[in-house]
């Protein structure tokens, strides 16, 4: 019986070290499977972000790439300071040439007074391109450093006329008539060329100083050529190209007489010096060169320069 108890005892104690030992390998086995799946969690995580910071990265050199593409894109725009006996060649024919030939640049004007917009260039206006109606302007700039100097072109000629209202029965038939005329109206020539080449003309015939209680001066020829249309001057001087531009409204009497000017009516052009378009400035300046923009300047009674 004693015996028998003790079987059964021993019995019980290897039971229990077996169980004990099938939990141990259970446990084991679950924790391994637990680090094997924490891994695989960790692995996975650590993939998905790898996969989203490289997304994001191409992501962000995507949007560069587009903001350069899109800069690419973007139109230039110049600013062209010109005479204001130019503007109706320019804004009429020449510039829409120009950028129909470059449909990547815009082109704007600003006409007046070579004199003022000399000033304006030497004061900060942010032109690309200067033509001027005298090489007076265009040396001065060139001098104080404000022009690509080897892009200057003697590009135009003009004359300069006596007109009077297309009504007027003045009877003028010579330049010299203008000493007859009761009010006169001429360029200021402190400013203004066609002003500085009548002074000279005048000057060189004898009549300047005659006829000083009798004029009236515009700020730039168009305001010349305005007075006379007008008829509140009896007669003017203008350049042969602004009095082409309404003849219906005034009438040609003479050019200025054979030596009454020491030197041609000459019409440069250039790059501005603090141009931010360079290229397209120079292109604008090379265009107006060219066969087809001579042929509109002498449609509108330019001929070509030096």
């Amino acid at each position: 019986m004693k015996k028998h108890i003790t079987m059964i005892i021993t019995a019980m104690m290897a039971a229990a070290v077996l169980a004990g030992c099938g939990t141990s390998k259970e446990a084991a086995t679950t924790a391994a499977s637990s680090g094997t799946a924490a891994a695989a969690e960790a692995e996975a995580r650590a993939e998905t972000e790898t996969k989203a910071e490289t997304k994001t990265g191409a992501g962000a050199q995507t949007g560069a790439d587009a903001k350069a593409e899109a800069a690419m894109g973007q139109e230039t725009e110049i600013l062209v300071a010109a005479a204001a006996s130019l503007k109706n060649a320019y804004e009429e024919e020449l510039i829409p040439m120009f950028q129909d030939k470059y449909p990547g640049v815009t082109v704007k004007g600003t006409y007046d007074s070579s004199g003022k917009l000399q000033t304006q260039i030497e004061e900060g206006l942010e032109a690309d391109v200067f033509m001027s109606a005298a090489p007076k302007q265009m040396t001065a700039l060139d001098g104080e450093g404000l022009i690509v100097s080897d892009t200057i072109t003697n590009l135009l000629e003009n004359k300069i006329v006596l007109i009077v209202p297309s009504d007027s029965d003045s009877g003028f038939t010579r330049f010299e008539d203008i000493e007859k005329a009761e009010s006169i109206a001429l360029g200021d020539p402190a400013s203004v060329p066609v002003g500085q080449y009548s002074e000279e003309a005048l000057t060189s015939l004898g009549i300047w100083d005659k006829i000083q209680d009798k004029v009236s001066f515009g700020t730039n020829v168009t305001e010349v050529l305005n007075q006379v249309a007008a008829a509140s001057a009896d007669a003017g001087i203008v350049y042969a190209t602004d009095a082409a531009s309404m003849a219906d409204q005034v009438k040609v009497v003479a050019e200025a007489p054979e030596g009454s000017l020491a030197k041609k009516v000459i019409y440069p052009v250039a790059v501005v010096k603090d141009t931010a378009n360079a290229e397209a400035a120079g292109n604008f300046v090379e265009f107006l060169k060219t066969d087809e923009a001579m042929k509109v300047f002498e449609s509108y009674g330019f001929t070509k320069g030096e």
